[in-house]
């Protein structure tokens, strides 16, 4: 009997990613690329690259299942499915840390705390996509006015003796106010403390919202900004969980989960 393959693609507004599993759930190959402005080409450009990672798969028209998720799982137009990046969060969480039962997902526009139950699916959900505040966007936007990447600006709060409160709730206001704060000198790690803090409490708004139950973790790219999960952690007042695997595939995991089950017809 061939061997069966089942893939999801996450297609982001920033990046696109694309997950294969195995029939016994193990992923084989996993991809992350930038989107680009076409979702349909994201979505093939990345699976390509997985299947290509997978020897004995030819393209994604061999997939047994394929599931597409994330802003544009609508272009996904060979998906045998689409599922809700909600959906596909809390999935591909509880596949590999089912004690995890809340999620912030920080994506590239928005925000979301999700409440998941003890199979992995959603209880409730909040959102904040009204503003990109606190979002991927926005700390790209930050660490240009920096003038420094991604990483180093998520560790330079990691310095700060104190925080500098940076007040503004809108995006474009936040810059305004931190160009002010570094032109009159203040500790740059000071003020960076203080976006990372701003960002903190937005999300633990939402995480109040959704009946926060332990434990606790971030999804997304911007889980990987330390200087966030540092200031989350110490809002909470409780350490925010680590996925054993990379949290920016969460959502292409869920998917290519979702598709495993749909085709052995364990679905729900």
């Amino acid at each position: 009997m061939a061997q069966r393959y089942f893939g999801g693609c996450d297609v982001g507004s920033t990046t696109g990613k694309a997950i294969i599993l195995d029939e016994k759930g193990a992923i084989l190959a996993s991809v992350i690329i930038p989107s680009e402005i076409d979702p349909e080409l994201t979505s093939r450009l990345a699976l390509e690259q997985a299947c290509a990672q997978v020897p004995g798969l030819g393209d994604y028209k061999d997939l047994s299942y394929l599931i597409g998720t994330g802003y544009g799982r609508n272009e996904v137009p060979f998906a045998d499915e689409n599922i809700s990046e909600i959906s596909c969060h809390a999935m591909g969480t509880f596949s590999c840390s089912p004690d995890i039962k809340t999620i912030v997902d920080i994506g590239g526009q928005d925000v979301k705390a999700i409440a998941i139950d003890d199979r992995g699916a959603v209880l409730e959900f909040a959102m904040n996509d009204k503003c990109a505040a606190g979002t991927g966007r926005f700390f790209e936007a930050m660490s240009r006015v920096f003038r420094m990447d991604l990483e180093a600006f998520s560790a330079l709060s990691l310095k700060a003796g104190r925080v500098i409160p940076v007040t503004s709730q809108c995006s474009v206001f936040a810059e305004s106010e931190v160009i002010s704060l570094l032109a009159k000198r203040n500790p740059p790690e000071e003020i960076a403390a203080g976006i990372q803090t701003a960002v903190s409490k937005r999300c633990f708004t939402l995480l109040k919202r959704i009946g926060m139950r332990p434990r606790v973790t971030v999804t997304g790219g911007c889980a990987k900004n330390r200087g966030l999960i540092r200031a989350l952690s110490k809002m909470l007042a409780m350490e925010v969980a680590e996925l054993p695997v990379d949290p920016q595939i969460i959502g292409a995991l869920g998917a290519a989960v979702y598709a495993r089950q749909r085709s052995n017809g364990t679905g729900g």
